[in-house]
């Protein structure tokens, strides 16, 4: 079955790209993480089981989403998401996070429990976030001292600053290399695939945006050096284990 490139108009003024994949009748949503976008589910969703239909939608601000007002916190991505599946009549699912995209599934599990059957993480963001620290003169880390500010975060010269240099310069060299160094460590995509997929990467339009979102998410009960947890991680009814395929680690696979 064919993977189909779509959008659709949400309520809040958004238009939410999406890949869909018609399948049985289970329903599986995938959402990407940062630098990314559906598109680097293709692969996934063309091998995936065909017992499933399949889902992919874009965030805002990545790849054929828009990006009309500006989010604050995943919370703002989690919005689209339930705008999302309401528009389309989805109101039982499989739902599935990558990196960042596991922090927006774990705040809709969270929130909205009667939607989701089963919630998978793969290499998803923890419940505490993920802080920026301070550089020094050197670029090296600062124990203990966090970016706290969209601002501070725009200006930080090893994390941020290089990457929106090569979305600015459409420097796709630097971007395998941080990719290869990052994600793409025991296998990379055929060379057609993998120039697609940095041609995705290159759509991005909200990197200091999320950025901030990860640095302040905090679903825990503690502090993580920049924003005390709201608690909200209690309210997913499963516990986390830990599995793993060859290369791929899925942190969290359970039933909500």
């Amino acid at each position: 079955m064919d993977i189909l490139l779509k959008k659709v108009e949400l309520p809040n003024g958004e238009t939410m790209g999406y890949r869909y994949k018609q399948g049985g009748e289970k329903t599986l949503l995938l959402i990407h993480g940062n630098m990314t976008s559906s598109k680097h589910w293709d692969v996934f969703m063309e091998s995936f089981d065909s017992d499933y239909t399949i889902y992919a939608p874009d965030l805002r601000g990545f790849g054929i989403s828009t990006y009309n007002n500006p989010i604050d916190s995943l919370d703002g991505f989690e919005e689209d998401l339930k705008l999302f599946v309401d528009k389309l009549g989805l109101s039982k699912f499989d739902l599935m996070g990558w990196s960042t995209g596991g922090g927006v599934c774990m705040i809709f599990a969270a929130d909205y429990s009667n939607y989701v059957d089963k919630l998978i993480l793969l290499e998803s963001v923890g419940t505490r976030g993920y802080p920026i620290l301070k550089k020094d003169e050197k670029g090296k880390p600062i124990k203990g001292e966090f970016l706290k500010t969209k601002e501070e975060i725009a200006q930080d010269p090893v994390q941020v600053i290089p990457i929106l240099s090569a979305y600015s310069n459409k420097d796709k060299n630097f971007l395998k290399v941080v990719w290869e160094a990052t994600i793409y460590t025991h296998h990379k995509p055929e060379p057609q695939k993998y120039e697609e997929y940095l041609d995705d990467m290159l759509t991005q339009r909200n990197l200091v945006d999320v950025d901030y979102a990860l640095a302040t998410f905090n679903i825990s009960d503690d502090y993580n050096g920049i924003k005390q947890g709201d608690g909200r991680a209690k309210n997913i009814k499963c516990p986390p284990e830990s599995v793993s395929y060859t290369h791929l680690t899925l942190p969290t696979i359970c039933s909500v």
